[in-house]
């Protein structure tokens, strides 16, 4: 009965809480798996291969099923009922282009360093920052098309003007909810991905935690302003799910999957990739 009530309570919330809410809950999970260096004295590079893996699986598949398919669709729908004449793959195609882009601009401007990469090896512009703060930035980069996906997700069922015009049809709590705790799961293990070489560089055990949660603090910001974005400029709702979709696939191929396949371990961060795929979209289709 209480997990019923809250549930209705949820609902009931205006868009900006709840994308504020289930960007709270992704970044919780982040600080959950940080927190795993309290109990562990060195991560298994296996396991964190898979993890990387499992992480790309759950994007790809986020991007398809919770923001590519629901943008294409939701412009199908409104030019049946003659309220568009767009061609349905012009909204997904531009949006997932600017994203890729967007996305390649910070990868070029923002200082950062990938998982399991040397220091010299730093990408973005020159900086005299240490390693462990580029390490939280390549993270956090990582982070805000996350963040964006689940405040435009939220934010789309929030408007009265989109779900008055067809996209009761395409969009549902379920599929927002899903795709939040989609992004949550896979957060999980990236916290311990970031604390735990924090902790071989010296640093103690709580602030190795407060660096790998902090990795995720950008994810409720971006929610809030995905869904603050789709509420007061309501047609550009297809642009920016396929945006987000677009940031999240440039991710996937610049760094995800990279650092899954640099350690060895190939095949197990394949199947890792493959079982979060699978989770995604079981999430998606069952709770959408």
């Amino acid at each position: 009965m209480e997990e019923l009530n809250l549930y209705q309570w949820f609902i009931e919330q205006s868009p900006i809480l709840q994308a504020l809410l289930a960007g709270l809950f992704t970044w919780g999970l982040t600080a959950l798996g940080a927190g795993l260096v309290f109990f562990f004295k060195s991560e298994n590079r296996k396991v964190l291969d898979i993890s990387l893996g499992f992480t790309g699986g759950v994007m790809i598949a986020a991007s398809y099923w919770s923001l590519l398919s629901p943008a294409i669709e939701y412009v199908e729908v409104q030019n049946e009922l003659g309220l568009s004449k767009v061609p349905s793959w012009l909204p997904a195609s531009v949006g997932f282009l600017l994203g890729a882009l967007f996305l390649f601009g910070l990868d070029k401007i923002i200082p950062h360093l990938h998982l399991f990469k040397k220091r010299e090896e730093a990408e973005g512009m020159d900086t005299s920052w240490k390693k462990t703060t580029l390490l939280v930035l390549a993270i956090a980069l990582h982070n805000i098309p996350e963040g964006l996906a689940v405040g435009v997700a939220f934010g789309a069922l929030a408007s009265p003007e989109i779900m008055g015009i067809g996209g009761a049809e395409v969009f549902t709590m379920g599929g927002a909810i899903a795709l939040a705790i989609g992004i949550g799961i896979q957060n999980f293990p990236e916290g311990f991905a970031v604390s735990m070489p924090v902790r071989r560089r010296g640093v103690s055990r709580f602030k190795s935690w407060q660096w790998g949660q902090l990795s995720a603090i950008v994810e409720p910001i971006f929610a809030v302003i995905g869904a603050a974005i789709v509420m007061q400029v309501f047609p550009i709702l297809p642009y920016a799910l396929a945006f987000a979709a677009g940031a999240m696939i440039f991710i996937v191929v610049e760094e995800v999957i990279p650092e899954s396949q640099s350690g060895g371990n190939t095949d197990l961060a394949t199947l890792g990739l493959i079982a979060g795929f699978i989770v995604m979209m079981t999430l998606d289709v069952a709770l959408g």
